[in-house]
């Protein structure tokens, strides 16, 4: 039995709200970057912290567009869900692994990791439904 020809309504939109939230903390991390780094936990980020923030942003920004500019199309949505879980995935073990090592930044990492995995949990499930 072939897939529908439309996404699943629900999981367009899980993919799409997703991509804005991409969006709002890319643009955040590369207009507003110490204020979007205050609000993810960093206290006093050093110039390393804000370029890489600067990097992560640019990096939210390109997978939030590439999934809004999928609209409708079911391939396109599925490939923006799995690049975002990979992605997300990738950032709750980051901060995961810096709660583990403790590494200086655990109410940080203890904020974050449950965020990025949440995301990647969002992006596995639409990816099922689509």
């Amino acid at each position: 039995m072939d897939a529908p020809a439309s996404p699943d309504p629900l999981a367009r939109a899980m993919v799409l709200a997703v991509a804005a939230g991409r969006l709002a903390i890319g643009a955040g991390a590369l207009l507003a970057t110490r204020r979007a780094l205050g609000v993810l936990g960093f206290d006093r980020p050093g110039g390393a912290t804000v370029a890489l923030a600067r990097l992560a942003g640019g990096r939210d920004i390109a997978l939030g567009l590439h999934a809004l500019a999928a609209g409708s199309d079911r391939r396109r949505l599925r490939e923006a869900a799995a690049l975002g879980a990979f992605v997300d995935a990738g950032d709750a073990f980051a901060f995961a692994a810096a709660l583990a090592s403790r590494d200086g930044i655990d109410r940080t990492a203890a904020l974050n990791a449950p965020l990025g995995a949440s995301a990647a949990l969002a992006g596995v499930w639409a990816l099922k439904r689509l």
